[in-house]
């Protein structure tokens, strides 16, 4: 039993010095964790085996067959570093084309817009006499002579109005200078508000030059555009329709999303109809109805309507 005994135990240390040797393939399998697992279990059943237990009865081997497929299948990683970056170019690379498409889709469109671009300008630029761009209404270009028999729009104020007498009457005179002018921080809105008053008041020709100096001295204040189509109004109710053209048309033309732009385009067909130009006054109407269809069916709705039914445009 003894020679039994040491044969076993030198078999062990064999198996346990073979066991702490270095082995470099053990670091480039993949399996080597499940070969060493075998290994100590090997150990530990022959150990068994030198010392049994008090009653002297063997202990069975804890290794089977199907035990190192079982740890080989547990221990193998499902992913590995390689892959993980395979996987990452993938996406990059998928990424990458996505990028690309979106960018020649925008040269594309761009160049699109550039060659659009260049026709419009060309369109813009071209001489008198050439065929206009598609997007002129034939209202626009007919509204340089909408005046008629009208003067020009004037760069200043007309001369002071006078009575027929060129006498005022001591009443008209009293009656002109209970009308109050305002006194506020904000002197350009006080003058239009006095010659407010004053065409309110049925007083025209004082209104007029009131108005006109306005116009002249404050050309930028936010009141110009009340002061121009006031004035005309003020030369369209005193029964000087072709005084009161070139405001209306000159408020449109300088600014046509200004507050009373769309008015003065409107008082401007009142004055062609009043002047009996009916060709003009179907041009204003249908420029004023192509240029505000928000305002031809809202704030100024039955002005329009009104002013359609004056005349028998085609």
């Amino acid at each position: 039993m003894t020679s039994r005994t040491n044969r076993a135990i030198l078999g062990a240390l064999a198996i346990a010095s073979i066991g702490t040797l270095p082995v470099p393939a053990l670091a480039q399998d993949g399996n080597s964790e499940a070969r060493l697992r075998k290994l100590e279990a090997e150990v530990r059943a022959l150990q068994r085996t030198v010392f049994p237990g008090p009653n002297g009865r063997f202990f069975q081997p804890e290794i089977t067959e199907s035990a190192p497929a079982q740890n080989n299948t547990q221990s193998r990683p499902s992913t590995t570093a390689v892959t993980d970056i395979l996987a990452r170019l993938d996406a990059l690379e998928g990424q990458i084309q996505s990028l690309t498409e979106q960018s020649e889709r925008n040269t594309n469109s761009l160049s699109e817009l550039e060659t659009r671009l260049a026709a419009l300008e060309e369109a813009n630029t071209a001489p008198t006499g050439q065929s206009e761009s598609a997007g002129t209404s034939a209202s626009q270009r007919n509204l340089s002579g909408m005046t008629g028999r009208a003067s020009s729009p004037p760069s200043s104020p007309p001369p002071p109005p006078t009575s027929a007498t060129n006498s005022p009457s001591p009443d008209r005179l009293a009656a002109v200078q209970a009308i109050a002018k305002p006194q506020t921080d904000d002197p350009a809105d006080d003058e239009y508000s006095y010659g407010f008053r004053l065409w309110e008041a049925g007083f025209y020709p004082e209104a007029q030059q009131q108005l006109a100096m306005f116009v002249e001295k404050y050309p930028n204040h936010w009141r110009t555009t009340y002061g121009r189509n006031l004035l005309g109004r003020a030369f369209l109710d005193d029964g000087k329709p072709a005084e009161a053209a070139p405001w209306f048309l000159r408020n449109y033309q300088a600014d046509k999303q200004a507050a009373r732009a769309p008015d003065s385009l409107l008082y401007l067909a009142e004055a062609m109809i009043a002047s009996g130009d009916t060709n003009r006054a179907c041009i204003a109407l249908a420029e004023f109805a192509e240029t505000y269809p928000a305002i031809a069916a809202g704030r100024l709705s039955g002005q329009y309507e009104a002013d359609r039914r004056k005349v028998d445009c085609n």
